[in-house]
């Protein structure tokens, strides 16, 4: 399987609120910066994270994409629910590498969408 087609199922996995089957498709090392933010280091620490953030709520669409060697990029929209219950757009875009068809890391970028 492409990286590309790799990760698309992995998202499928994400959106349906599983992540045990979401992680199988990142290495035990897996490295994850949110560039600005917070950088996560094994798969239990994201595990963790997805956990915390990745609710019934959260809702993200993938508008774009590429896949150049061992890289995908992608760019979307990313909605959470903040403290007050109320839907905060995020516009996201992530790079990708693999290790043996696998996610080893992600190198994040998120800002809050505004005018929305």
């Amino acid at each position: 399987m492409k990286n590309k087609a790799v990760l698309e199922k992995a998202n499928e996995y994400l959106k349906e609120g599983d992540i045990d089957m979401f992680l199988t498709y990142c290495t035990e090392d897996t490295e994850w910066s949110f560039v600005g933010q917070k950088n996560l280091k094994g798969k239990e620490a994201v595990k963790q994270y997805l956990e915390e953030t990745y609710t019934e709520s959260t809702e993200f669409q993938i508008d774009v994409m590429i896949e150049e060697g061992d890289f995908v990029m992608q760019m979307g929209e990313i909605h959470f629910k903040n403290e007050r219950k109320e839907k905060v757009a995020y516009l996201a875009s992530d790079l990708w590498r693999f290790q043996d068809g696998k996610m080893a890391e992600l190198k994040a970028f998120v800002i809050k969408k505004e005018n929305q």
